[in-house]
């Protein structure tokens, strides 16, 4: 097996910890929804979140959505207006509307019927996920350690805006990469084999000498395997691996990547 030269990282729940920035935007958001109108904190966010993904999977645009891997909960926080694309068009006109009524139609299925309160709670909850770009408390050690002993690519899922705003969120996180691709910009998501080729093509690799590093088994496991690149699954939940889809490397936390055979180096290397 050729020697390592390239690592390929997702960015969400990879890189940035998305989930924890979501719970404690819906946490917020629904505190201030309790003060209000004494609904529970709790069954509001589930209401919502069941609410947001009904919705979203009606919208019109919804396939390209998916083809990409924007999902529910970035459309109750997202813009989407920086791409001439005509269906990026069509779910920037529809996300408002969106974001209000997932809102609304969750204090509704809790007996409150107050459609200004939704599109208040849906523009807080906007403003309390900006205001949260957390990363992993190794982050920036992991990259670090590694940005002088490879080429590293980001590759992430999502609309073009979105995702750049997430990555311009965290300070000199970008500076680490030698290439970002965003599928929104690119046409095609991950586990798409097209889009792991294109960066392997920006990075001058073959798929042997290239790792991809990534906590969706989904795509970022699946898609590497599609083109036979060595992979590594960070399994923050400890969950099984679906049968046929066997992690090259599997670690619980993004700091243990440091201690696999394939990423660290000998003196002789």
């Amino acid at each position: 097996m050729k020697p390592l030269k390239a690592i390929i990282f997702d960015l969400d729940n990879t890189l940035l910890w998305d989930e924890r920035s979501i719970d404690e935007a819906f946490q917020a958001t629904c505190s201030l929804a309790t003060d209000a109108a004494m609904v529970d904190a709790q069954a509001l966010e589930r209401a919502v979140r069941e609410n947001s993904l009904e919705l979203f999977t009606a919208m019109a645009c919804y396939d390209f959505a998916k083809m990409i891997e924007v999902t529910h909960l970035e459309a109750l926080w997202g813009r989407f207006d920086a791409s001439r694309h005509p269906s990026f068009q069509a779910l920037a006109q529809l996300t408002p509307d969106y974001q209000k009524r997932s809102w609304t139609q969750g204090l509704l299925q809790l007996g409150i019927d107050n459609e200004q309160l939704g599109e208040t709670l849906a523009a807080r909850f906007a403003q309390e996920r900006r205001e949260r770009p957390y990363v992993y408390a190794s982050t920036f050690e992991v990259l670090n350690a590694l940005q002088n002993k490879y080429e590293l690519l980001l590759i992430t899922n999502g609309a073009p805006d979105l995702q750049q705003e997430k990555i311009d969120s965290i300070p000199d996180l970008a500076a680490y990469f030698d290439h970002i691709v965003i599928s929104g910009s690119f046409g095609r998501g991950k586990p798409d084999p097209t889009i792991f080729k294109h960066a392997l093509q920006l990075l001058n690799r073959t798929a042997e000498e290239t790792i991809m590093v990534g906590d969706n088994i989904e795509t970022d496991i699946r898609g590497a395997i599609g083109v036979g690149m060595r992979n590594v699954w960070i399994n923050h939940d400890q969950r099984p691996a679906p049968h046929e889809l066997k992690p090259s490397y599997e670690v619980g936390a993004l700091e243990e990547l440091l201690l696999l055979p394939p990423i660290v180096r000998t003196e002789s290397d």
